[in-house]
């Protein structure tokens, strides 16, 4: 994932709604767009138990899984399931997989699990997977999904019987965080299929603000496989509405013949994830924290030149440096006034990947008010600062790449951020060369929404 090492080689990487009636989740879709399949019913899975309360007292965000397991999986009930998920994928209350727990209720029949990038347990590292296993604690046959494309899931479920895919991980709302194409593929192969798909939806870490370039056509790989913008900013549950409705006719030849969203309860997608009395589980080794997800959007961008993006510390994403980096970058940033963040002078060791053993000089990127910043436009600060201060600046470059910066147009969705760049203009004239196409993408998505922002 972006968030992955890419590839020296080949880029490619690996509702019915049941709604929200309590809360502040009730949004005000009442049923999928264009959905094929009949009008959605409604229910309240918490069927009025009492909820958890957050620091401040007020009800506490219950995500689709917590809402489902609450009602004994009744939604998941009588056909065979086959589930797309990751350790961020838990029951809340007890902080166990969603697979033990289902399996534990015998309410439902898991007959097999899919799993991304990391793996089902997350045992693997950044670009690796776990190989097809039969997990000890339940039984179900784990099959490795890592990379696969819509042929190879539309194999898998075959082989598995499955009829119904569920699927249930934390998403960041970014483009190049590759959970959401493990989703994309799997949808069309569901459509190939006519399998029922669910989405037990999970908060946006990031909030629900859409920002950053679109990807382009010429430019899709397998950290940007269609064309959403760069910060997207939904819900997996509302990506998935975006995709049936934008792209699986086109894409898969038809919508999927049914698709429910299990919505997150007592929520606003501009909620900061501080706030939802969650317990925030790592989705992949490289975002340990909330706070790392908030920059992502932004700072991934640097995985793409030679300074370290800070993997090989505790603090990926927000630690950012190189060897040729001194004081003057952080004095630099801090005259800007950017919302929202504060640039520390920092220097460190990374313990592997880039500037490995290297002592590097940079900032460490503080978070004062998390609901201000805006990481696509700090990381173009950023970078802008860095090429006019150090001769050293320069893109990382990959045996298979046939020019200079050519992940940073994979990244970026289009050559167009990094010629502005080399051509000398400020962070306002590339940020303001997304600015219609991100209007007509918040059109776009709008029918799609679930929750209120």
């Amino acid at each position: 994932m972006s968030g992955s090492e890419p590839n020296t080689g080949s880029l490619s990487r690996r509702g019915m709604i049941i709604g929200s009636t309590i809360g502040l989740g009730a949004a005000a879709a009442t049923g999928i767009a264009g959905q094929a399949a009949a009008t959605p019913r409604r229910q309240d899975p918490t069927h009025g138990k009492p909820g958890h309360t957050t620091p401040g007292g007020g009800r506490r965000v219950l995500p689709g899984a917590d809402r489902a397991a609450a009602d004994d999986w009744s939604a998941l009930s009588g056909q065979k399931l086959g589930v797309i998920t990751n350790p961020t994928g838990i029951v809340s209350d007890r902080m166990i997989s969603i697979v033990d727990a289902m399996v534990e209720s015998g309410r439902v029949n898991v007959s097999a699990v899919f799993g991304p990038e990391h793996g089902f347990r997350g045992t693997a590292q950044a670009g690796e997977s776990e190989e097809t296993y039969v997990d000890e604690r339940t039984g179900v046959t784990v099959y490795d999904a890592y990379g696969a494309q819509a042929d190879k899931f539309a194999e898998l479920f075959t082989e598995a019987g499955v009829e119904t895919i569920v699927f249930d991980i934390q998403d960041v709302g970014v483009r190049f965080y590759t959970y959401i194409w493990t989703m994309y593929q799997a949808m069309i192969a569901a459509v190939r299929k006519q399998l029922r798909f669910v989405v037990l939806d999970r908060p946006v870490p990031i909030g629900g603000q859409a920002d950053g370039p679109l990807m382009t056509d010429g430019f899709t790989s397998g950290v940007g496989q269609d064309f959403i913008v760069q910060q997207q900013g939904m819900t997996a549950g509302e990506l998935a509405r975006f995709y049936d409705g934008e792209f699986m006719p086109d894409r898969a030849g038809g919508r999927l013949p049914q698709l429910d969203v299990i919505e997150v309860a007592n929520y606003r997608a501009d909620t900061l994830y501080a706030d939802t009395g969650l317990p925030w589980v790592l989705p992949s080794p490289n975002m340990p924290t909330a706070d790392t997800a908030r920059l992502y959007a932004g700072t991934c961008l640097f995985e793409a030149t030679n300074l370290s993006e800070g993997r090989g510390t505790t603090r990926p994403f927000e630690l950012i440096g190189a060897p040729y980096v001194d004081h003057q970058w952080a004095a630099m940033l801090n005259k800007r006034n950017l919302p929202g963040v504060y640039f520390r002078e920092a220097y460190f060791t990374p313990t592997f990947s880039k500037n490995e053993g290297k002592v590097c000089g940079g900032v460490q990127v503080h978070l004062l008010e998390p609901a201000e910043v805006q990481p696509i436009r700090t990381t173009a600060e950023m970078l802008v600062a860095l090429r006019d201060l150090y001769d050293g600046f320069a893109w990382r470059t990959y045996p298979s790449d046939a020019y200079q910066g050519q992940w940073l147009d994979k990244l970026t969705g289009s050559a167009r951020f990094r010629t502005q760049l080399e051509a000398g203009a400020t962070a306002d004239d590339i940020v303001d060369g997304w600015s219609d196409e991100l209007s007509d993408f918040n059109r776009r998505r709008r029918p799609y929404l679930l929750y209120r922002r």
